[in-house]
């Protein structure tokens, strides 16, 4: 039997690192390697909630669930059931968002016993293969295959927003193309995401607003996302600090010439942020309320008013689907799109403990976890200073500062390589 150490979740607030052994992969199972796991927020969520949380199972005191859902790695052993279509050495990256019917709300990283992003070594369970949830993954770094996860729930976002002509019942599906679109709260990892996608998917906005209050966080979008790059493929982009603003949405409203917005996204859970939402929408306008709150009560208000004469609308997305993720990988796959600002911290399997405890507390924006290795988490911007002593990371230093100070496949090569092993 081969062992594996995993981060598993027994309960409200108690993640533990253990090693334990795996059993026998099943004839429609699937053993593999995982390399990389950046962690999502809704792993913190999970965590802080334990079986309180929709995915997490009742009894997992004493069915623990490997926690961790943006995972890549390598299949090692292939089920004589699966060898038809998967291959051992390839890599893959996964939909957790299996949607199975018989536990519609089960999902790797949640659910799951011996499946989660957050470990050496993993049983993938014939659910996922049944649901076409396990994806090939033929880039170079195993990084992007991690981040394919979160940038296919962007591309949901962008799918499952819906507007109608007047006097129709029909729902047209997804963003208006050449519209005008706003991100509030929209620069951290999933907003910056969501700027790169506007700006190169195949249904463009023809004004992408992108809001914030950190002014340190909105500079850095704009030297990622540029004006002029924006331009080039023909979206009128515009960053906004609101924090001093006196009437923000006045000011919003005014950039779309007083028209509002057709789409707007709120990327963080904030009440203030949904009544602004709620205000800045045009005719027919769609509000995607993207973050998931933690508390089951969070309400904000909303124009009912304008729904009922101006047609306004809500939409939301919890994840992507599969056809979103086959989408991400496609798009990361071809250079089309660079999810790669999203991270700003690297961490080993050890970190993933204190880091999804604190994940709210922690500014930046992903934090990418390479399982194979034992790592404090690192912010990106301290690898120069930490190099004075430790000729890893100024080696990493230089990496990163030749491709704009972003994480990259050269970097990952290199602590793969040269980190300590767990």
């Amino acid at each position: 039997m081969l062992k594996t150490k995993a981060v598993r979740l027994y309960g409200a607030n108690d993640l533990r690192l253990e090693e334990f052994e795996l059993p026998e992969i099943k004839d429609d199972e699937i053993l593999a390697r995982i390399i990389t796991d950046s962690i999502c927020m809704s792993t913190y969520k999970a965590t802080i909630q334990g079986p309180k949380h929709k995915r997490v199972p009742d009894d997992v005191a004493e069915n623990p669930v490997i926690v961790g859902h943006e995972f890549c790695g390598d299949i090692i052993k292939v089920g004589k059931n699966c060898d038809k279509k998967y291959k051992v050495g390839n890599k893959f990256a996964i939909q957790p968002a299996i949607s199975d019917p018989a536990n519609v709300h089960a999902a790797p990283g949640y659910s799951f016993k011996y499946i989660g992003g957050a470990a050496t070594y993993v049983i993938i369970p014939s659910v996922v293969m049944e649901r076409n949830c396990l994806m090939d993954y033929s880039g170079e770094s195993y990084y992007m295959g991690s981040l394919a996860e979160p940038v296919s729930c962007i591309v949901g976002g962008f799918n499952v927003n819906y507007h109608s002509d007047p006097g129709s019942y029909v729902h047209k599906m997804g963003i208006v193309e050449g519209g005008k679109m706003a991100l509030l709260a929209g620069v951290g990892p999933m907003g910056l995401g969501a700027i790169d996608y506007a700006i190169h998917c195949e249904r463009r906005p023809s004004l992408l607003v992108v809001t914030d209050i950190d002014d340190a966080r909105l500079k850095r979008a704009e030297q990622i996302y540029t004006v002029e790059e924006a331009a080039k493929n023909g979206v009128e982009l515009i960053y906004v600090n609101t924090s001093g603003i006196e009437d923000v949405s006045g000011k919003l409203r005014e950039l779309t010439g007083g028209t509002g917005f057709d789409d707007v996204y709120v990327y963080a859970p904030v009440k203030a942020l949904l009544q602004q939402a709620s205000d800045i929408l045009g005719y027919d306008g769609c509000l995607n309320f993207f973050a998931g709150p933690t508390d089951p009560a969070f309400s904000a208000e909303f124009n009912f008013y304008n729904v009922h004469y101006m047609n306004t609308h809500v939409a939301a997305n919890s994840g992507g689907n599969n056809n979103d993720l086959l989408e991400a990988i496609d798009k990361i796959s071809k250079g089309i799109i660079n999810p790669s600002p999203m991270v700003t911290h690297i961490g080993g399997l050890d970190a993933v403990i204190d880091t999804t405890k604190n994940l709210p507390k922690i500014p930046g924006g992903k934090k990418l976890i390479y399982t194979q290795i034992s790592m404090p988490l690192t912010a990106i911007s301290d690898f120069r200073e930490l190099g004075k002593t430790d000729k890893m990371f100024s080696d990493l230093a230089d990496i990163v500062e030749k491709n704009n100070g972003l994480w990259c496949l050269e970097a990952e090569k290199y602590i793969l390589k040269n980190a300590k092993s767990i």
